[in-house]
């Protein structure tokens, strides 16, 4: 120690290791519990990619056409159709091959919201959106990757 350092005393200490562990704990809680909207503390899967400032991203949804007559995008998550949108995006090839197996959603939709409209087609899509010099350019351009008439 030179002329002029001073020491961290007791109650420095104590209070940067509070605000450590209660980041660290906010961290893991985001990661547990929370959606990607509460950055920082949301899961840390956002932080897991990088995307070029001249790629293509795409993005995997399920769209429903209703016995309301209303075409929607399912909610991929526990409690929209009880399917989340890392299985399906898992799945893409073997849903493409067979898609039947979209059966679920509709099956999961139906027994979580039996007095919501009820879907009697889905489509499994690929959004894929343009971006360069990091800007998107353009809406997304959408693909069917499969179609399945709901059984009832």
């Amino acid at each position: 120690m030179t002329e002029g350092d001073l020491k961290l005393g007791r109650v420095g200490k104590t209070a940067r290791v509070l605000i450590a562990v209660l980041g660290i704990v906010l961290l893991i809680n985001g990661s547990v519990r929370a959606t990607d909207d509460a950055w920082p503390f949301g899961p840390m899967s956002q932080y897991a990619g990088w995307i070029a400032d001249d790629a293509s991203v795409t993005f995997t949804r399920v769209s429903a056409q209703t016995d309301a007559g209303t075409t929607v995008d399912v909610p991929l998550n526990i409690e929209g159709a009880g399917v989340a949108r890392a299985e399906i995006e898992a799945r893409t090839g073997e849903i493409e091959k067979d898609p039947s197996l979209l059966q679920q959603v509709a099956d999961g939709w139906k027994k979580k919201h039996p007095d919501q409209p009820q879907y009697v087609k889905l489509e499994l899509i690929r959004d894929t959106t343009q971006l360069v010099k990091g800007r998107v350019v353009g809406p997304p351009t959408p693909e069917v990757l499969a179609t399945w008439q709901v059984r009832r």
